[in-house]
């Protein structure tokens, strides 16, 4: 029964309105794809998997931690790959079930079967999965 009751309230968190929230944890059903909305100058959302086969596996020079598994898009611009030091993993996350979006700050993620897609304003953005990964 306390899970039931943790799962309604993790879900109504990510229905209600974000006035005092500056960050919003979400995760896929399966697990494998954790997100992060983020307010701030200039919002964004970012998702990191846990298990991929990379479709970005030539780290550039300039990046001296990982690269490929996390993946990010600003309010403006195209999304990208990050480099990345640091995790949006968040345990106890609430999941964003197949077929829901999560809209916040102008920018959209969609859950699928298929991967998460989130995107901007601008139409800018990546689609991730356990099999591909994805910047427009």
């Amino acid at each position: 029964m306390r899970a039931l009751i943790a799962a309604h309230v993790a879900l109504a968190a990510l229905s209600a309105p974000a006035a005092a929230q500056d960050f919003i944890p979400f995760r896929s059903p399966t697990g494998n794809i954790h997100c992060m909305m983020f307010s701030g100058p200039e919002p964004g959302v970012r998702c990191d998997l846990r298990e991929l086969v990379p479709s970005f596996p030539l780290r550039p020079a300039w990046c001296e931690a990982d690269w490929g598994s996390a993946f990010e898009v600003l309010s403006a611009g195209p999304g990208a790959p990050v480099c990345a030091g640091d995790t949006v993993i968040t345990p106890g996350a609430p999941i964003l079930d197949y077929g829901r979006s999560l809209a916040r700050w102008g920018l959209t993620c969609t859950s699928r079967e298929s991967g998460m897609t989130c995107t901007n304003a601008e139409g800018h953005g990546f689609t991730v999965s356990r099999r591909s990964q994805k910047v427009f």
